[in-house]
């Protein structure tokens, strides 16, 4: 019998979950069952998902401590993994979450900004070790982390700082020499032109950090004026691999039963303009290919129509919209014409073409025909 096989009749014998077996079989199933999704996790649809997501989090209740790091390490590479057992596993002790919080890929921001506020600092120190960390992660660890999970979060080359950030960063190395020298030692912040820009408290430590050793080139230091990667978010356009991560992403905020209108206004006020594509497609229950068409050609019309057809009000409309990762990023005559568009476009007229273009698999002569009737 091949392991597929194998994980189908455990995945099929439910009685562990009655209480009607030994400790061996609730393990060897929980396993087994996480195995075997890892096999399948690309071609499973949201319902199937949903079944290992209950089945697995029941699971986790029943096995000891060596399993569930077992089936951490086998949830933490994937890009699509159950969104509930997987924020259970990142929230257990350290030995079971180590892995999910240093390397998956579905764990949100806030979903880690969590995890910051509410855990260990044995969690904050994996966190920060992460390949990639935004500016609000890092923000949390600043203001919740102790020395290890700061020093841990500044010696990372990937992690982001936005000016408040760095100000924190600064007073803290104030009182402690190891975070100062972990800063000093970033070629990638212009410390003369931030030392006229972060207040007076952390005046004298950020004239010390701008005395860079002699052996740091001064070119690679960079020209950065006030944070380590000066870039807004989303005004680069559509970025393949941030979209594939964001999707996942949502895709497990809508297994947790969380993705809503407050969820899309977090991303609007965040700028998660990926995320906000992403859970566009989610919600409208249309292919993520479609979404990234519209947002290729501009398709203001189709983004009107959509959310117009899934009830959402005008000032969210207007963030999300403002947020999107556009091909080009819409003038103000843009947004002013999409927000007009959307008033004046009736709810039930919006439904009535979206259920068209959905009867249609969204073919390209029937979203043309819909907008000249609309």
């Amino acid at each position: 019998m091949t392991e597929f096989e194998e994980g189908h009749r455990a995945f099929a014998n439910f009685r562990v979950l009655n209480g009607e077996d030994n400790q061996f079989e609730r393990e060897q199933l929980f396993r087994t069952t996480a195995q075997l999704f890892s096999y399948v996790s690309d071609r499973c649809d949201d319902d199937q998902v949903a079944q290992y997501d209950e089945v697995l989090c029941q699971l986790a209740e029943l096995v000891e401590v060596e399993a569930r790091v077992h089936v951490a390490k086998l949830l933490a590479p994937l890009e699509r993994a159950p969104g509930t057992v997987l924020v259970k596993l990142a929230n257990d002790i350290i030995e079971v979450a180590r892995p999910l919080l240093e390397f998956s890929n579905v764990l949100s921001d806030d979903d880690l900004i969590d995890i910051i506020n509410n855990r260990t600092e044995d969690h904050r120190v994996a966190i920060a070790s992460r390949a990639g960390l935004t500016e609000r992660v890092g923000e949390a660890l600043v203001e919740h982390g102790k020395t290890a999970s700061v020093v841990r979060l500044v010696r990372n080359p990937k992690a982001e700082f936005d000016r408040a950030t760095l100000e924190k960063l600064v007073q803290r190395a104030t009182q402690d020499a190891e975070i100062a020298a972990d800063l000093r030692g970033r070629t990638d912040i212009d410390w003369k032109s931030l030392r006229g820009e972060i207040d007076n408290v952390a005046g004298k430590v950020l004239e010390t950090l701008g005395n860079m050793d002699r052996h740091v080139d001064p070119v690679a230091a960079g020209k950065i004026n006030t944070v380590v990667y000066n870039r807004i978010r989303n005004r680069a356009g559509f970025n393949a691999q941030e979209w594939k991560v964001a999707y996942n992403q949502v895709k497990g905020l809508a297994d947790r039963k969380q993705l809503n209108d407050r969820a899309l206004a977090r991303f609007a006020r965040f700028g998660y303009g990926h995320h906000a594509a992403a859970a566009m497609a989610v919600m409208l229950q249309v292919s993520p290919e479609i979404v990234v068409k519209w947002l290729a050609s501009q398709d203001y019309v189709a983004v009107i129509v959509a959310l117009k057809a899934s009830g959402m009000a005008p000032d969210l409309f207007e963030a999300i919209v403002a947020t999107l990762p556009w091909r080009d990023l819409p003038s103000d005559a843009d947004k002013k014409m999409v927000h007009s568009r959307f008033e004046a476009l009736e709810a039930e007229d919006a439904r009535h073409i979206f259920e068209l273009w959905r009867a249609h698999s969204f073919r390209k002569r029937a979203i043309s025909e819909d907008r000249q009737t609309a």
